[in-house]
């Protein structure tokens, strides 16, 4: 709540936020940098170039690339209009008017008296001017609506950090699936050499009558169940495969190599402050900006009530004759100011004001809500790591005890000690502990992505610091009319 209430005001200064935020992080923490290309501490070429290769060439990274041009495009129309308009204007016309309906008329020059004159004439007109038009800014409408679409455009360009920092992650992560389902395959392979090798073992002793013949058919559905496994494994190393080159806008052919092994645990990045991903964090910088941008246009709603004053002018020539429009003699001029004051327009403005309020306290909501989740990321991922640091040692002791008893076991069923029932349960026991150990080692890889990516690392800082801008004049409060 104590966020929600720091955020409500428009005219929030993100120092008082801070003071929001807890000192240090639940596993602690110090002032540090964000670290840039977090990719390249995992050791992997291959992934660093493919990283590269997503960013450039992902359509949501171009999508947002194309969001910041229409960002900045609509911040430049809104500054224009602050600015006085010019324009040049050149007009000709030819009519030509009667004379029948203006009832009598005196002597018309080079008509001789009693004779009749022409039944009308013809008309000329010629001019060229130069207008100006400016929508004055008495109560700063125009610069709320300008500094609503800055805070957009900012918005934009966090949102495209936001998108190139996703795309990097989901290639990581996509990477490092694929490298585990190639090391599961390679362990299932593995694993089908030695029960293979058991099953001819054990189908020899069964055929010289040393062994039960069930245990001849129990090894060779072992094997089978194996290979069946190893099928399913290798299918799918294609499907991720696929999945790969598809989000690096490539031919899906299933024939992108990667490595086999994945590789060891990097140390842990620099976790910083909680108050650092208020300009670490490109969602967070967006959700302000968005905010600041509501906040600016709910000020350009209620300024709206408010008189707006509008000034012309023009000067050029005008003349009937065209070659006269060069002559100075023929200079016109005019200039004029009209004063607007909203009266009555059926509540249209208030409701407008009331529409923008309500779009601020949603950015309010959403700020909020980005924020917490950001914490609540970096939290989760630094308990996360330590859980599966844990979780990986004790696999891998397991395995090691794992595959001891399968040596122990088949060498008791050799010497006519325990079943071949027991040699299956503990190779089946082994295989389990085995696989974990790749699955967990590539969990514990997605959590320290997850944790670059909730520290908002990667792509060097913001372009602009996140802060909150200002809000220029105070906002009007109007009385509640009809208009």
């Amino acid at each position: 709540m104590s966020l929600l209430a720091a955020c409500a005001s428009p005219q929030l200064d993100p120092p008082e936020l801070a003071q929001n935020l807890p000192v240090n992080f639940a596993a602690g923490g110090v002032p540090a940098q964000p670290d840039d290309q977090w990719w390249t501490r995992f050791g992997d070429e291959r992934l660093t170039s493919l990283i590269e290769e997503a960013v450039t060439e992902s359509p949501q990274v171009g999508q947002a690339l194309a969001r910041v041009e229409q960002a900045r495009a609509q911040a430049r129309i809104q500054r224009a209009d602050q600015l006085p308009q010019i324009s040049a204007s050149g007009s000709a016309s030819r009519s030509r008017q009667t004379l029948g309906g203006l009832g009598p008329v005196g002597a018309i020059p080079g008509v001789p008296e009693g004779e009749e004159g022409p039944s009308g004439f013809v008309v000329e007109n010629y001019a060229l001017s130069l207008d100006v038009s400016w929508q004055t800014d008495l109560f700063g409408a125009l610069r709320a609506r300008n500094a609503a679409a800055r805070a957009d455009f900012l918005a934009s360009e966090a949102n495209l950090r936001a998108a190139r920092q996703a795309i990097a992650a989901e290639t990581a992560r996509a990477y490092f699936s694929l490298v585990e389902a190639r090391a599961q395959v390679a362990l299932s392979e593995e694993v089908v050499e030695t029960f293979g090798e058991i099953a001819r073992q054990v189908g020899n002793r069964a055929d010289v009558g040393i062994a039960p013949p069930n245990d001849k058919l129990l090894a060779i559905s072992n094997l089978q169940s194996a290979i069946a496994g190893l099928q399913q494994r290798e299918e799918t190393v294609e499907r991720l495969t696929r999945q790969l080159e598809t989000l690096l806008r490539d031919y899906p052919a299933g024939s992108l190599p990667t490595a086999t092994v994945l590789p060891a645990i990097p140390a842990p990045p620099p976790v910083g402050l909680p108050v650092d991903l208020l300009t670490r964090r490109p969602d967070v910088a967006a959700a302000e900006y968005n905010l600041r941008a509501a906040g600016f246009r709910t000020a350009a709603a209620q300024r709206s009530l408010l008189p707006s004053l509008n000034l012309t002018g023009s000067a050029g020539t005008a003349s009937d004759e065209l070659a006269n429009l060069l002559d100075g003699d023929f200079f016109v001029w005019s200039i004029a100011g009209a004063l607007l004051q909203p009266i009555f327009q059926g509540g249209r403005l208030r409701a407008q004001v009331r529409l923008a309020e309500g779009q601020r306290d949603e950015a309010v909501e959403l700020y909020v809500d980005t924020l917490l989740t950001a914490l609540s990321e970096v939290e989760t991922a630094l308990a996360v790591d330590d859980e599966l640091a844990a979780r990986e040692a004790a696999l891998v002791s397991a395995a090691d005890a794992s595959q001891q008893s399968v040596d122990i076991s088949f060498n008791r069923y050799r010497a006519g000690i325990d079943p071949f029932l027991t040699v299956l349960q503990s190779q089946q026991s082994a295989l389990d502990a085995r696989s974990a150990v790749i699955a967990t080692r590539r969990a514990r890889l997605e959590n320290r992505i997850a944790l670059h990516l909730a520290l908002g690392g990667g792509f060097g800082s913001p372009s602009t610091t996140p802060v909150f801008i200002g809000d220029g004049p105070a906002a009007p409060t109007p009385q509640d009319t009809n208009r």
